[in-house]
């Protein structure tokens, strides 16, 4: 088993991708909660944690919206929105798109406010109408040149196999690393913007694969020693408890 993180070695990896991070405009517990004006019957707590040994996460993103709108789909093409996250941690972007959104599509977004470390959680909270069923979230691992992890539209009011959070149960699910197949994994540090490298804003599309899917982790090939920044599928931990009034 690998040594727990020092917290110099925490400190460099949050300062290595913190400026990256976007905030919305208003606070949410430990982070930034973004919602359309209606009435929001349901809150929802949502806590990811990082189960990774190496890899750090970029703030999370967690979206409530309408079956119409997907952040991503296996198979196919990531949005330009997307591949910015999963490329370089930069969700500008994506939550500029979400805010087009808000009230047509999306109820309601929230941000982490900085980088997820190893072992580390982050809660933030989202709410949700009944017609707005699915929920979606996308954090990047940082240390590779497209990986990224997050929910892929589940329905908030359907995971009973999980839990249910209506009735005091919350709901635990495990999500993978996604590739966003939007550049090639080169694993050289000059195309990896976090930590030990620090190069963000270095693309590689050059033999991208063109659609997402499950990454097949770190192996070595270049800067990154397989045993420090491989993953073993789930990455992400999360858990959706409701806010009882």
């Amino acid at each position: 088993m690998r040594a727990m993180y020092s917290s110099t070695w925490i400190l460099v990896a949050c300062l290595a991708i913190a400026a990256l991070a976007v905030a919305g405009p208003a606070d949410a517990g430990n982070g930034k909660l973004v919602e359309a004006k209606s009435h929001m019957p349901y809150m929802f707590e949502v806590t990811i944690t990082n189960i990774t040994s190496g890899q750090v996460l970029s703030p999370p993103i967690v979206v409530v919206h309408q079956p119409s709108v997907q952040l991503f789909t296996l198979g196919e093409a990531a949005s330009d929105e997307l591949a910015a996250v999963a490329e370089d941690a930069d969700a500008a972007g994506l939550l500029a798109l979400l805010d087009t959104l808000l009230g047509s599509g999306v109820d309601s977004y929230a941000v982490a406010d900085g980088p997820l470390p190893p072992g580390h959680s982050v809660t933030l909270e989202v709410s949700s109408t009944r017609l707005t069923r699915q929920i979606s979230s996308a954090a990047m691992l940082v240390t590779t040149n497209d990986a990224f992890t997050g929910l892929r539209g589940v329905d908030l009011f359907g995971i009973a196999a999980q839990g249910n959070p209506f009735f005091g149960k919350p709901a635990i699910l495990y999500t993978p690393a996604y590739d966003a197949g939007t550049e090639a994994n080169t694993e050289m540090c000059e195309h990896i913007p976090g930590p030990p490298c620090g190069h963000p804003f270095e693309r590689v599309p050059e033999g991208a694969e063109g659609f997402v899917h499950i990454h097949d982790g770190i192996h070595g090939l270049a800067d990154l020693p397989a045993s420090e920044y491989d993953w073993n599928n789930p990455v992400a931990m999360i858990t959706i408890a409701r806010v009882l009034p």
